[in-house]
Parts: C-alpha cells; sequence; structure tokens
C-alpha cells in the first residue's frame, strides 16, 4: 500500500466533489452552458482518476515500479489536464485550452504504463 499516494487520491476526489458542487451551485449564474460543460468534464476526469489512483495506491507495494510510474503519471495528468479546463473557466483563458493535451497524453501514458505493469506482473 502506498501512503502518498493514496493522500493523493483521497484529496483528489475531494476536491473533485467540491469543485463538482461549486459549479453546480456557484459558476450556474456567472458562466454559460459551453464553460459549465467544460467545468464537468475536469470534474469528471478528476474523479475518475482518483478512484483509479486510489485503486492503485491500495495494490501491494511489491508490484513494482512500473505501478507506481503509472499512478504518477497520472497525477500529472490530472492536475495539468483538469486544472487547465479549471483555469479556463474561472480565469476565462481560453488559451489554457492548449496545453489541456499535455494532460490527456499524460493520462494516455499513464493508462500505457499501466497495461505494461500487469502484462509484465508475475504473481508469486
Amino acid at each position: 500500500m502506498s501512503k502518498p499516494l493514496g493522500i493523493v487520491a483521497a484529496t483528489g476526489g475531494l476536491l473533485a466533489v467540491a469543485f463538482g458542487a461549486f459549479g453546480s451551485h456557484g459558476l450556474k449564474a456567472s458562466v454559460g452552458p459551453h464553460l459549465l460543460d467544460v467545468w464537468q468534464t475536469a470534474v469528471s476526469y478528476q474523479m475518475y482518476h482518483s478512484l483509479a489512483l486510489l485503486a492503485l495506491a491500495l495494490l501491494p507495494a511489491a508490484l513494482g515500479p512500473l505501478f507506481r510510474c503509472a499512478a504518477w503519471l497520472m497525477v500529472g495528468g490530472t492536475i495539468i489536464f483538469s486544472g487547465t479546463l479549471y483555469g479556463r473557466v474561472l480565469l476565462d483563458l481560453p488559451a489554457l485550452g492548449m496545453v489541456t493535451p499535455l494532460g490527456g497524453v499524460l493520462l494516455l501514458v499513464g493508462w500505457t504504463t499501466l497495461v505494461w505493469a500487469f502484462a509484465r506482473h508475475r504473481p508469486n
């Protein structure tokens, strides 16, 4: 089990719920439907990946460094992907959307690394 990853995963889930509530109640009056959709995409991806990270945090540490690498790639990808979408909505900076795909690429690399880690893993 990985305590640091568990803390990151739980914090990500907590923030996803808080940001989702803020989007539903605090942003409705101040942004249009398109930006609310952008916000919801950020919240959804953050929650999905927080749950995946929680599962990885609960795996036995003996599963190895590829699993940890996959997890931390997902952490970085989530921060960049969801973070730039949150910033785009809150700061009204559409240019942040140009950085968002970098987060998506990190998420894809994280999932690919996870596939590789499971393919290479040899249970005792």
